[in-house]
Protein backbone atom coordinates (compact mmCIF):
# COMPACT_ATOMS: atom_id res chain seq x y z
CA UNK A 1 0.00 0.00 0.00
CA UNK A 2 1.50 3.56 -0.77
CA UNK A 3 1.67 5.54 2.00
CA UNK A 4 1.44 9.65 1.54
CA UNK A 5 2.12 11.99 4.52
CA UNK A 6 2.79 15.69 4.55
CA UNK A 7 3.73 17.02 7.78
CA UNK A 8 6.20 19.30 9.56
CA UNK A 9 8.99 17.28 7.73
CA UNK A 10 7.47 17.84 4.59
CA UNK A 11 6.01 15.38 1.94
CA UNK A 12 6.90 11.78 2.07
CA UNK A 13 6.08 8.69 0.01
CA UNK A 14 6.46 5.76 1.86
CA UNK A 15 8.77 7.07 4.20
CA UNK A 16 10.75 8.78 1.55
CA UNK A 17 11.30 12.72 1.15
CA UNK A 18 10.07 14.60 -1.48
CA UNK A 19 11.17 17.69 -2.93
CA UNK A 20 10.03 19.22 -5.64
CA UNK A 21 11.36 19.32 -9.13
CA UNK A 22 11.29 15.70 -8.01
CA UNK A 23 13.22 13.00 -10.54
CA UNK A 24 10.96 10.40 -12.26
CA UNK A 25 14.01 8.07 -11.07
CA UNK A 26 13.37 8.66 -7.54
CA UNK A 27 9.44 8.65 -7.93
CA UNK A 28 9.65 5.16 -9.77
CA UNK A 29 11.88 3.79 -7.16
CA UNK A 30 9.08 4.74 -4.53
CA UNK A 31 6.28 3.38 -6.49
CA UNK A 32 6.98 1.41 -9.20
CA UNK A 33 8.25 0.79 -12.81
CA UNK A 34 4.78 0.17 -14.35
CA UNK A 35 4.53 3.57 -15.60
CA UNK A 36 2.81 5.35 -18.77
CA UNK A 37 3.92 7.83 -20.04
CA UNK A 38 1.91 10.24 -22.13
CA UNK A 39 3.87 12.90 -24.45
CA UNK A 40 2.35 16.18 -24.97
CA UNK A 41 2.66 19.70 -26.12
CA UNK A 42 3.87 21.42 -23.09
CA UNK A 43 4.71 18.84 -20.62
CA UNK A 44 4.76 14.93 -20.61
CA UNK A 45 2.42 13.06 -18.12
CA UNK A 46 3.28 10.09 -16.21
CA UNK A 47 0.47 7.69 -14.98
CA UNK A 48 0.59 5.14 -12.48
CA UNK A 49 -3.01 3.65 -13.42
CA UNK A 50 -2.97 0.61 -10.71
CA UNK A 51 -1.98 3.39 -8.02
CA UNK A 52 -4.30 6.47 -9.41
CA UNK A 53 -1.26 9.18 -9.18
CA UNK A 54 0.08 11.38 -12.08
CA UNK A 55 2.89 13.09 -12.53
CA UNK A 56 3.83 16.33 -14.29
CA UNK A 57 7.07 17.00 -15.92
CA UNK A 58 8.15 19.56 -18.48
CA UNK A 59 11.70 18.58 -19.67
CA UNK A 60 10.46 14.53 -19.45
CA UNK A 61 13.08 14.34 -16.42
CA UNK A 62 11.42 15.93 -13.12
CA UNK A 63 8.28 16.22 -12.37
CA UNK A 64 6.99 19.73 -10.80
CA UNK A 65 3.99 18.22 -9.07
CA UNK A 66 2.22 14.94 -8.23
CA UNK A 67 -1.73 14.23 -8.15
CA UNK A 68 -3.72 11.93 -6.67
CA UNK A 69 -6.34 10.82 -7.83
CA UNK A 70 -9.86 10.38 -5.84
CA UNK A 71 -12.55 10.12 -8.78
CA UNK A 72 -12.35 8.20 -12.57
CA UNK A 73 -11.64 10.56 -15.23
CA UNK A 74 -12.17 9.74 -19.44
CA UNK A 75 -8.46 11.52 -20.17
CA UNK A 76 -6.72 9.02 -21.69
CA UNK A 77 -3.76 9.98 -19.55
CA UNK A 78 -5.94 9.05 -16.45
CA UNK A 79 -5.31 6.35 -13.82
CA UNK A 80 -7.64 3.57 -14.53
CA UNK A 81 -7.65 3.00 -10.90
CA UNK A 82 -9.03 5.77 -7.62
CA UNK A 83 -5.65 5.79 -5.02
CA UNK A 84 -6.64 3.34 -2.80
CA UNK A 85 -3.44 4.24 -0.52
CA UNK A 86 -3.54 6.07 2.44
CA UNK A 87 -2.52 9.98 2.78
CA UNK A 88 -2.07 11.89 5.98
CA UNK A 89 -1.97 15.90 6.96
CA UNK A 90 0.09 15.89 10.17
CA UNK A 91 -1.09 12.29 11.24
CA UNK A 92 -4.65 12.85 9.95
CA UNK A 93 -6.42 11.83 6.88
CA UNK A 94 -6.24 14.89 4.66
CA UNK A 95 -9.88 14.46 2.91
CA UNK A 96 -11.23 14.53 6.65
CA UNK A 97 -9.08 16.94 7.58
CA UNK A 98 -9.92 19.46 5.09
CA UNK A 99 -13.42 19.04 4.93
CA UNK A 100 -13.05 19.81 9.18
CA UNK A 101 -10.31 22.75 9.05
CA UNK A 102 -12.01 25.15 6.48
CA UNK A 103 -9.90 28.00 8.49
CA UNK A 104 -6.85 26.57 7.21
CA UNK A 105 -7.65 26.26 3.23
CA UNK A 106 -4.84 28.85 1.79
CA UNK A 107 -5.93 30.66 -1.57
CA UNK A 108 -3.37 29.92 -4.25
CA UNK A 109 -4.84 31.91 -7.06
CA UNK A 110 -7.54 34.66 -7.81
CA UNK A 111 -10.45 33.22 -7.72
CA UNK A 112 -9.62 29.56 -6.23
CA UNK A 113 -12.72 28.55 -3.84
CA UNK A 114 -11.63 24.77 -2.84
CA UNK A 115 -7.97 26.22 -1.51
CA UNK A 116 -5.36 24.12 -0.05
CA UNK A 117 -3.34 22.65 2.79
CA UNK A 118 0.12 23.92 3.23
CA UNK A 119 2.78 22.28 5.16
CA UNK A 120 6.94 23.34 5.03
CA UNK A 121 6.39 24.66 1.74
CA UNK A 122 4.23 22.04 0.19
CA UNK A 123 0.45 22.89 -1.15
CA UNK A 124 -1.79 20.14 -1.08
CA UNK A 125 -4.69 21.71 -3.57
CA UNK A 126 -7.94 19.59 -3.92
CA UNK A 127 -9.84 19.88 -6.94
CA UNK A 128 -13.52 19.92 -6.47
CA UNK A 129 -16.91 19.02 -8.59
CA UNK A 130 -19.94 19.23 -6.60
CA UNK A 131 -18.77 19.18 -3.56
CA UNK A 132 -16.67 15.56 -4.24
CA UNK A 133 -13.11 16.05 -3.99
CA UNK A 134 -11.94 14.51 -7.58
CA UNK A 135 -7.62 14.95 -6.98
CA UNK A 136 -5.41 16.28 -4.76
CA UNK A 137 -2.00 18.22 -6.37
CA UNK A 138 0.66 18.07 -4.32
CA UNK A 139 3.62 20.82 -5.42
CA UNK A 140 6.10 23.64 -4.07
CA UNK A 141 3.67 26.20 -2.45
CA UNK A 142 3.69 29.31 -4.38
CA UNK A 143 2.17 31.92 -2.43
CA UNK A 144 -0.96 34.23 -4.17
CA UNK A 145 0.12 37.90 -4.19
CA UNK A 146 -3.75 39.45 -4.67
CA UNK A 147 -3.03 42.09 -6.94
CA UNK A 148 0.11 41.53 -8.36
CA UNK A 149 0.93 43.20 -11.78
CA UNK A 150 -1.34 45.85 -10.81
CA UNK A 151 0.20 49.27 -9.45
CA UNK A 152 -0.03 50.00 -5.97
CA UNK A 153 -2.07 53.23 -6.17
CA UNK A 154 -4.06 52.48 -9.16
CA UNK A 155 -7.36 52.86 -7.05
CA UNK A 156 -6.19 55.23 -4.22
CA UNK A 157 -8.16 58.35 -5.08
CA UNK A 158 -5.87 61.44 -5.30
CA UNK A 159 -6.70 65.22 -5.13
CA UNK A 160 -6.90 67.46 -7.98
CA UNK A 161 -5.29 70.16 -8.56
CA UNK A 162 -8.80 72.33 -10.09
CA UNK A 163 -11.72 72.74 -9.54
CA UNK A 164 -14.28 70.13 -8.84
CA UNK A 165 -18.05 69.30 -9.43
CA UNK A 166 -20.24 68.70 -6.06
CA UNK A 167 -23.06 66.79 -5.92
CA UNK A 168 -26.29 66.83 -3.61
CA UNK A 169 -27.53 63.50 -5.42
CA UNK A 170 -25.73 60.25 -5.32
CA UNK A 171 -27.73 58.92 -8.23
CA UNK A 172 -26.45 61.90 -10.51
CA UNK A 173 -23.41 61.59 -10.17
CA UNK A 174 -23.42 57.69 -10.47
CA UNK A 175 -24.74 58.56 -14.02
CA UNK A 176 -22.49 61.18 -15.06
CA UNK A 177 -19.48 59.25 -14.32
CA UNK A 178 -21.25 56.56 -16.95
CA UNK A 179 -21.08 59.29 -19.33
CA UNK A 180 -17.76 60.55 -18.40
CA UNK A 181 -16.02 57.26 -17.77
CA UNK A 182 -17.31 54.40 -19.65
CA UNK A 183 -18.87 55.88 -22.78
CA UNK A 184 -16.58 58.68 -23.48
CA UNK A 185 -13.30 57.54 -21.85
CA UNK A 186 -12.74 60.99 -19.77
CA UNK A 187 -11.49 59.84 -16.30
CA UNK A 188 -9.33 57.29 -15.21
CA UNK A 189 -9.01 54.80 -14.42
CA UNK A 190 -11.74 53.18 -15.78
CA UNK A 191 -13.27 51.39 -12.94
CA UNK A 192 -13.33 47.18 -12.83
CA UNK A 193 -14.56 45.73 -9.79
CA UNK A 194 -12.81 42.32 -10.06
CA UNK A 195 -10.12 44.53 -10.39
CA UNK A 196 -10.29 46.54 -7.57
CA UNK A 197 -11.50 43.60 -5.72
CA UNK A 198 -7.63 41.60 -6.58
CA UNK A 199 -6.20 45.12 -6.08
CA UNK A 200 -7.76 46.11 -2.52
CA UNK A 201 -5.98 44.60 0.54
CA UNK A 202 -8.14 45.72 3.22
CA UNK A 203 -10.39 42.55 3.59
CA UNK A 204 -10.97 40.19 1.00
CA UNK A 205 -13.57 40.93 -1.28
CA UNK A 206 -15.35 37.93 -2.57
CA UNK A 207 -17.92 39.18 -5.54
CA UNK A 208 -19.86 35.97 -5.39
CA UNK A 209 -20.58 36.08 -1.97
CA UNK A 210 -21.50 39.95 -2.15
CA UNK A 211 -22.32 41.07 -5.62
CA UNK A 212 -26.07 41.21 -5.08
CA UNK A 213 -26.21 43.95 -3.09
CA UNK A 214 -23.97 47.48 -3.09
CA UNK A 215 -20.42 46.49 -2.09
CA UNK A 216 -19.61 49.11 0.57
CA UNK A 217 -16.01 50.19 -0.21
CA UNK A 218 -17.08 50.16 -4.21
CA UNK A 219 -19.85 52.58 -3.35
CA UNK A 220 -17.63 54.85 -0.80
CA UNK A 221 -15.00 54.57 -3.82
CA UNK A 222 -17.56 56.49 -6.30
CA UNK A 223 -19.04 58.70 -3.55
CA UNK A 224 -15.25 60.38 -2.93
CA UNK A 225 -14.44 59.65 -6.66
CA UNK A 226 -13.75 63.55 -7.50
CA UNK A 227 -14.54 64.80 -11.05
CA UNK A 228 -13.34 68.04 -12.75
CA UNK A 229 -15.95 70.82 -13.49
CA UNK A 230 -14.37 71.34 -16.82
CA UNK A 231 -16.12 67.74 -18.07
CA UNK A 232 -19.09 69.23 -17.16
CA UNK A 233 -19.76 70.70 -21.22
CA UNK A 234 -19.19 67.00 -22.20
CA UNK A 235 -22.55 66.04 -20.39
CA UNK A 236 -25.18 66.57 -23.60
CA UNK A 237 -27.46 63.34 -22.05
CA UNK A 238 -27.48 60.21 -20.07
CA UNK A 239 -28.91 56.66 -20.28
CA UNK A 240 -29.84 54.76 -17.19
CA UNK A 241 -30.38 50.96 -17.65
CA UNK A 242 -29.90 48.09 -15.78
CA UNK A 243 -26.72 47.18 -17.68
CA UNK A 244 -24.92 50.02 -17.34
CA UNK A 245 -21.14 49.83 -16.78
CA UNK A 246 -21.42 51.67 -13.63
CA UNK A 247 -24.20 49.79 -11.75
CA UNK A 248 -23.05 45.95 -13.38
CA UNK A 249 -19.31 47.32 -11.07
CA UNK A 250 -21.21 48.60 -7.96
CA UNK A 251 -23.31 45.56 -8.06
CA UNK A 252 -23.47 42.91 -10.89
CA UNK A 253 -25.75 40.48 -9.91
CA UNK A 254 -28.96 42.57 -8.42
CA UNK A 255 -30.92 41.88 -11.31
CA UNK A 256 -31.30 45.86 -12.25
CA UNK A 257 -34.79 45.93 -10.42
CA UNK A 258 -33.04 47.97 -7.58
CA UNK A 259 -33.99 51.42 -5.55
CA UNK A 260 -29.89 51.66 -4.74
CA UNK A 261 -28.62 54.78 -7.17
CA UNK A 262 -32.06 56.13 -7.58
CA UNK A 263 -32.02 60.04 -8.68
CA UNK A 264 -34.00 61.62 -5.98
CA UNK A 265 -33.49 65.57 -6.67
CA UNK A 266 -32.09 66.93 -10.22
CA UNK A 267 -30.60 69.96 -8.53
CA UNK A 268 -26.86 68.58 -9.51
CA UNK A 269 -28.77 69.39 -13.33
CA UNK A 270 -28.13 72.91 -12.93
CA UNK A 271 -24.32 72.27 -13.29
CA UNK A 272 -24.38 71.23 -16.36
CA UNK A 273 -25.12 73.81 -19.13
CA UNK A 274 -24.90 71.35 -22.03
CA UNK A 275 -27.41 68.59 -20.54
CA UNK A 276 -30.47 68.43 -23.00
CA UNK A 277 -32.25 64.72 -22.76
CA UNK A 278 -32.28 61.97 -19.62
CA UNK A 279 -33.87 58.66 -19.84
CA UNK A 280 -34.50 57.56 -16.87
CA UNK A 281 -34.90 53.66 -14.80
CA UNK A 282 -33.49 55.03 -11.47
CA UNK A 283 -35.10 57.80 -10.23
CA UNK A 284 -38.42 59.45 -8.34
CA UNK A 285 -41.25 60.85 -9.91
CA UNK A 286 -40.03 64.04 -8.07
CA UNK A 287 -36.68 63.56 -9.49
CA UNK A 288 -38.65 63.52 -12.58
CA UNK A 289 -40.67 66.17 -12.64
CA UNK A 290 -37.61 68.26 -11.65
CA UNK A 291 -36.12 67.59 -14.45
CA UNK A 292 -38.93 68.35 -17.12
CA UNK A 293 -39.13 71.89 -15.06
CA UNK A 294 -35.43 72.27 -16.13
CA UNK A 295 -36.57 72.30 -19.45
CA UNK A 296 -34.49 69.34 -20.24
CA UNK A 297 -35.91 66.37 -22.09
CA UNK A 298 -37.28 63.26 -20.02
CA UNK A 299 -38.50 59.87 -20.67
CA UNK A 300 -38.91 56.74 -18.87
CA UNK A 301 -36.76 53.94 -20.22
Amino acid sequence: MIALHLSSKGFQINSETITFPVSIDTLKQCLNDDVKIFKRKFNTIFTWSDLGIMAYSKDGNVAESITISLCLDTHNFSPKQVFSGIFYYNNQDIVRYYKSHKQQHVKLFKGDDSGALVENGISACFSKEDDCICAIQINNYIPYERGAGLPEDKYIIKPLNEDILIFEDFGFKLSVIEELMYIKGLMEPVFDLFEFADWYKARDIDIDEEGYEPIAEVTQYFKDLPIPKRLASEITDFYQDGGNDIYMNLCPFSGGAVEYWDIETAIDAKQFPNLKKVTLCYATDAAYKEFEQLGIETEWL
